[in-house]
């Protein structure tokens, strides 16, 4: 049985599943999926065409598939869809998808999203990240799976966080961050591998290895990016069951298109 407080609104269409939790002055909108298990917080507001999956949890005063602030949208019915597992704080704003892009924002599973976070239009999420406090990024950002972003960092649009990265609070992101490095700094530069959280998830000394030793071809050698990219695949050849991971890094630096921070 769900539990919806008296004050609560759910507008006709809307779909409640089992076991759902929605506090005091809520809203859902028609065309809202609200999946089995998921609690809503008092005064948070859901519309726009979303889904939202199993057991999510969303704090107070969220706003959950609000348009896109972008001056082109015209009223199209684009999407939000958010998996399973994900934690969504207080004053949390999620804006749907554009038709300049794919017409949807996604967010994976098992995300934990801090108070007053910003997930703009047409956004990809991935699975396990987490956005600390105040961590706002402009729309079409891609963010991998175990990607980290400090407390009031700022993302331009169209840069892609690669997996297991790590970008430091209040730092200011121009350009791609690769997988499993750490970026911080009013410019947003990098600072080495992010060695403990990849020792937390279970990579051994020889990924590690592999990963410093890739870590350096690309910004310590004085390679060209041409050069470095043509000795990473030769470590990746290399390295055994670790050479997955200086591949993983190879082919996101290969397919930047802002290219990456440096």
């Amino acid at each position: 049985m769900a539990r919806i407080h008296p004050t609560a609104v759910i507008e006709d269409g809307a779909r409640i599943g089992a076991d759902v939790d929605i506090g005091p002055y809520a809203v859902i909108s028609p065309r809202v999926t609200v999946g089995d298990g998921c609690v809503i917080g008092s005064h948070t507001v859901i519309e726009g065409v979303t889904t939202l999956g199993k057991e999510n949890r969303i704090g107070h005063f969220a706003a959950i598939g609000g348009q896109p602030q972008d001056m082109k949208y015209q009223n199209e019915p684009t999407r939000l869809d958010i998996g399973d597992r994900n934690t969504i704080r207080e004053f949390v704003t999620i804006h749907t998808g554009t038709t300049q892009d794919g017409g949807l924002t996604s967010i994976g599973n098992d995300n934990w999203i801090m108070a007053y976070v910003h997930i703009a239009h047409d956004c990809h999420i991935g699975n396990h990240t987490i956005f600390s406090s105040n961590a706002q990024i402009a729309g079409h950002v891609h963010v991998e799976d175990w990607a980290i972003l400090g407390g009031m960092s700022g993302v331009h649009q169209f840069v892609r966080i690669g997996q297991h990265a790590f970008l430091g609070g209040a730092s200011a992101l121009a350009q791609d961050i690769p997988p499993f490095v750490i970026a911080a700094g009013d410019k947003a530069e990098p600072h080495g591998i992010n060695q403990e959280g990849l020792k937390r998830r279970g990579f051994d000394a020889d990924d590690i290895g592999a990963l410093r030793q890739a870590y350096k071809l690309l910004y310590k050698s004085g390679l060209t990016f041409e050069q470095a990219k043509g000795e990473l695949a030769k470590l990746a050849q290399e390295q055994g069951k670790a050479g997955k991971h200086v591949q993983t890094f190879l082919d996101f630096i290969a397919a930047s298109q802002r290219g990456i921070i440096r």
